[in-house]
């Protein structure tokens, strides 16, 4: 019976000492997360626009594509939109 409670005893301590450090990893990582988006913030992205972004895409380059596709595909795939980004 003392074995029983000892080892009992060392169960309790052991979950506790791991719920306690993964307590700490949630805090710690909240914490480095809200550091991070205040002196960090995430850059916002500007357009940049030119002449080429609203001309269609040369005919050619569609034809390549959409011959290429069909090569890698076997003829099974198609080419339903092509957008310049």
């Amino acid at each position: 019976m003392e074995n029983f409670l000892e080892s009992l005893q060392l169960m309790v301590i052991g979950m506790a000492t791991v719920f306690s450090v993964l307590l700490l990893v949630i805090f710690l990582g909240n914490l480095l997360i809200k550091a991070i988006n205040r002196f960090a913030p995430e850059e916002v992205a500007t357009k940049v626009t030119n002449q080429r972004e609203n001309a269609a895409i040369d005919p050619t380059v569609a034809q390549a594509i959409q011959l290429a596709i069909a090569q890698i595909t076997n003829g099974k795939g198609k080419v339903e939109k092509i957008e310049k980004k």
